[in-house]
């Protein structure tokens, strides 16, 4: 029969185990919050001077011009880009202090989670500065789309710029989402596959409905140095002094009435100049 263990000794065993490991933590933990407090201490100051400093030399005037993007103003929200770097900094500088009291803890996992979150953000800050210029270019690209539209007095120029801008929004998105290091592959496939179905859709759609419109613009660079204001012209049995060329359609003064033609008529029918 074997001898019962002394309990009373394995009592003491485990709690001497137990004080000695809470005596030999307790300095990890005491060292760990000084870390802490160090680096909060020193995250807020950088992070304090980055603003005012980053304010002083005009560094919101870009978060200025993101506030004028429609899409931007419809979320109610004012972006301040020295604000927005400064917090970032604070909270990578926060992070590199938690890494360091968390190896003083000695605990690995915690450590390891922490240093993933320290190398995670410059990526995040790559991927903010890509969506961010992306937004503006985007933007840039709606304003010259609708300019040209309205030049050539496209009534679905406001349209055609909104999809153009929503395009480069969603390509500047996802690559921002890859660069932050999200695996973005079925996204992209979906987006292909309905953005090319959208086109298709659209181009066969627009073309048939706008087809008189393109006609009339293609004729005007036809008619640019044959018909020009002052000149008197007949179409048909319409006879009259041509008052206003557009890229469009044609004005005829004819006596007490106005008369406007669409260009593509200069190209399909008669039309007699009297000097």
């Amino acid at each position: 029969m074997k001898q019962l263990p002394d309990i009373t000794e394995v009592l003491r065993n485990t709690f001497q185990t137990l004080i000695d490991q809470f005596v030999e933590f307790v300095p990890r933990i005491l060292g760990a919050l000084v870390i802490l407090l160090i680096g909060i201490g020193v995250a807020r100051l950088i992070a304090f001077v980055v603003r005012r400093i980053l304010a002083q030399v005009g560094f919101d005037k870009i978060g200025s011009r993101l506030n004028e993007i429609s899409i931007i103003k419809q979320l109610n929200t004012e972006i301040k880009l020295s604000e927005i770097v400064s917090k970032v900094l604070y909270y990578f500088i926060l992070l590199v202090f938690i890494t360091a009291a968390t190896e003083t803890l000695g605990v690995a996992a915690i450590t390891e989670m922490v240093s993933s979150l320290v190398n995670f953000i410059p990526k995040v800050i790559a991927a903010a500065i890509m969506l961010q210029v992306g937004v503006l270019l985007a933007d840039t690209l709606r304003t010259t789309v609708l300019n040209v539209c309205q030049s050539f007095n496209i009534s679905s120029g406001r349209l055609l710029s909104t999809i153009v801008f929503v395009f480069f929004l969603v390509i500047t998105i996802i690559s921002a989402l890859g660069q932050a290091g999200i695996n973005t592959e079925l996204l992209e496939s979906s987006f292909n596959l309905v953005i090319g179905g959208g086109i298709f859709a659209f181009a066969v759609g627009y073309g048939i409905a706008s087809r008189d419109v393109m006609a009339n613009i293609l004729s005007s660079f036809y008619s640019r140095n044959k018909y020009k204001e002052g000149q008197t012209i007949q179409i048909d049995d319409v006879k009259g002094e041509i008052v206003k060329v557009d890229t469009t359609s044609l004005t005829l003064q004819t006596g007490e009435t106005t008369t406007v033609f669409p260009l593509q008529v200069l190209q399909t029918k008669k039309v007699e100049i009297f000097s």
